[in-house]
């Protein structure tokens, strides 16, 4: 898609447009060049209002929430980016046994507001980086059991850039593909109640596990590869002899390898030359092709 001057197209949202916005910093690698452009809308009106333009006037755009699971090139993004940190977008609200999250609430807030009401299902979440938005996009790939269950309804902005609500069956539809509206808003959950002893027991469990196996203290991506039918992507790596394979400041992490951990001053090149090799390697000694669980931008 050809580079347009962002600031003209959507001239009358310039009051929430950040220009030339680095997004190293909104990711987890810590890595890639500016955004032509950042918006961060105040409301769901105004959020409707900014990706209709953006469809009817065929800009690219995605929303970021953590950054876990995305590289940004060194070059930076062309396109629009919608963060949705506004208070419309992130609050956690219980009522009875239905939890409601906004899409740019953190899944620690969703997993702390709901142990605290006595709630039950999302232990397993504990120390999981990202955002509601951003894990119900990878539930209806790789992690389908922490939410599916769960759920009641999304609301999204669809591809004509309309506010719609897909319930419960929809979204069981949604897991046989994908939940692929362009925004996804928010999100209701049913859980179940339970003692709050018996909760906090299952959060430390889940949280020493997953300390213990994953690269906290690095500056890492979310994980790198998608697990092939009926195997492990990150047993497989192992298995091929890359924990530790460097290249340049990007490296396969040694506590699991479907993990990259990038030195400060990594290049996306770097990381993408490291992902090739892995494929490569994985494809030469078990004759199958890795897909990218990471989104490249």
């Amino acid at each position: 898609m050809a580079k347009v001057d962002v600031q003209t197209q959507l001239q009358q949202f310039r009051d929430i447009i950040k220009a030339h916005e680095p997004l190293a910093p909104h990711t987890l690698l810590k890595i890639g060049g500016p955004a032509q452009a950042v918006i961060e809308p105040r409301s769901v009106a105004e959020l409707g209002a900014v990706v209709k333009v953006c469809i009817d006037r065929q800009l690219a755009f995605h929303v970021l929430g953590a950054g876990c699971n995305i590289l940004v090139p060194d070059e930076g993004y062309a396109g629009v980016v919608l963060r949705l940190s506004a208070p419309a977008f992130t609050s956690v609200t219980v009522e009875g046994r239905v939890v409601r999250a906004g899409c740019g609430a953190t899944l620690a807030s969703a997993v702390s507001v709901s142990a605290q009401h006595n709630l039950a299902g999302l232990e397993t979440l504990v120390g999981v980086p990202g955002t509601i938005g951003g894990s119900l996009r990878r539930t209806t790939s790789a992690r389908s059991e922490e939410f599916a269950q769960y759920l009641r309804r999304v609301d999204v902005i669809d591809a004509a850039g309309t506010l719609q609500t897909r319930a419960r069956d929809d979204l069981r539809q949604a897991y046989n593909s994908s939940l692929d509206d362009p925004v996804l808003i928010a999100m209701e959950l049913e859980l179940e109640a339970d003692a709050a002893d018996a909760i906090v027991k299952r959060l430390r469990k889940a949280w020493i596990q997953r300390k213990a196996t994953q690269p906290f203290s690095y500056q890492a991506a979310g994980l790198i590869f998608k697990n092939p039918r009926g195997l492990n992507a990150a047993a497989l790596i192992e298995q091929a002899g890359l924990i530790g394979t460097r290249v340049g400041g990007a490296q396969v992490s040694d506590r699991h390898a479907n993990y990259i951990i990038a030195d400060p001053g990594t290049s996306a090149r770097e990381v993408l030359r490291l992902i090739d090799l892995i494929r490569n390697r994985v494809q030469e000694r078990f004759h199958l092709e890795l897909e990218l669980e990471i989104s490249v931008w």
